[in-house]
């Protein structure tokens, strides 16, 4: 399964990395990824206006896009869109942070897993 992380550099610089997380076979039950230790779940929705200037994420999150999707920025000026049903790993919690704005001009929910 394939999600991207965005993390910082030495530099404080912030920059995203596509990572896979291996999935075994388990029969009828599909295919499942080994256990990740998690710390909490938090439920999100943002405003259709949400544009979030520079920030760092409060802590090490997955991001599951609810729906709506988003803009992410690097503070590179990299720049990619992430749709409903994808997951982020945010892990720039120091350095220069990232930017995020709404796609489309409408209420957006997520689900933040703290790790």
């Amino acid at each position: 399964m394939k999600i991207t992380k965005i993390f910082s550099d030495k530099n404080g610089e912030s920059h995203f990395e596509d990572i896979e997380i291996p999935l075994i076979n388990q029969g009828e039950i599909g295919f499942l990824s080994e256990d990740v230790d998690v710390k909490k779940c938090q439920f999100r929705t943002v405003s259709a206006e949400y544009n979030y200037d520079f920030h760092h994420a409060p802590q090490k999150q997955y991001i599951v896009l609810l729906d709506g999707g988003v803009e992410i920025e690097t503070s590179l000026g990299e720049i990619r869109q992430f749709q409903t049903g994808e997951i982020i790993l945010v892990e720039d919690i120091s350095g220069k942070g990232h930017k995020t704005k709404n796609l489309q001009k409408k209420e957006r929910t997520s689900l933040f897993i703290h790790i």
